[in-house]
């Protein structure tokens, strides 16, 4: 199944732009960047909306990622809530429900602390994994069946930190790195959307 909608979680505001906890915005930044689209503010969906058009998998492995919204590549929300983190999904379901979008087209695009920095994991279903953005996301939608595209940050070592970690940026070797796992995602980001899942997780994985 093709995805609709790519969420993008992190926290509002210009104190929060640089914090490991956003990474989710940095990617749908990215992607609305290279559509030459930019993002809006829609109060109905408590967030800010764009939407980009995807290639198919074949045109992208010639180096062409994104197109105008006027080709036949597959079209997608992208979606930054502007709630914080811990009500993500008051965005997410009102998105969704407007556009009636099931949740097994909906990929959550979210920093993860039980990854090293740089990794990248691509995954479907599942639990909250103590992210509160998910667990806000899954209480909304009534649902786990959506997929998630994990961006390792690090573990602080102590659960104490974690808070602090998060909310800081991250140094400019783990940027670096995070930067690349980024670019990486952007290349297989055809094939998810155009629901070819495990190709991509072949690709991302190995």
């Amino acid at each position: 199944m093709s995805i609709a909608l790519i969420v993008g979680l992190g926290n509002p505001g210009p104190r929060y732009v640089a914090t490991r906890h956003n990474a989710g915005f940095w990617l749908v930044d990215q992607m609305a960047q290279q559509a030459h689209e930019q993002f809006r503010t829609e109060a109905k969906f408590s967030g800010d909306v764009c939407r980009v058009e995807i290639p198919p998998a074949s045109l992208s492995q010639r180096g062409e990622q994104f197109i105008p919204l006027s080709q036949k590549g597959e079209i997608c929300w992208l979606l930054k809530p502007n709630t914080f983190m811990n009500r993500s999904g008051q965005a997410v379901v009102a998105l969704a429900n407007y556009y009636k979008i099931l949740p097994q087209q909906i990929l959550v695009v979210h920093d993860d602390l039980d990854f090293p920095v740089g990794t990248i994991r691509l995954k479907k279903g599942g639990g909250d994994g103590r992210h509160n953005g998910l667990k806000d996301i899954i209480a909304h939608l009534g649902s786990n069946q959506f997929l998630r595209l994990r961006f390792g940050i690090g573990h602080p070592g102590h659960k104490d930190e974690v808070t602090n970690y998060v909310l800081n940026a991250p140094t400019r070797d783990e940027q670096t790195v995070i930067e690349d796992a980024m670019n990486a995602a952007l290349d297989v980001m055809p094939l998810i959307v155009g629901g070819e899942i495990n190709k991509a997780m072949q690709q991302l994985h190995s």
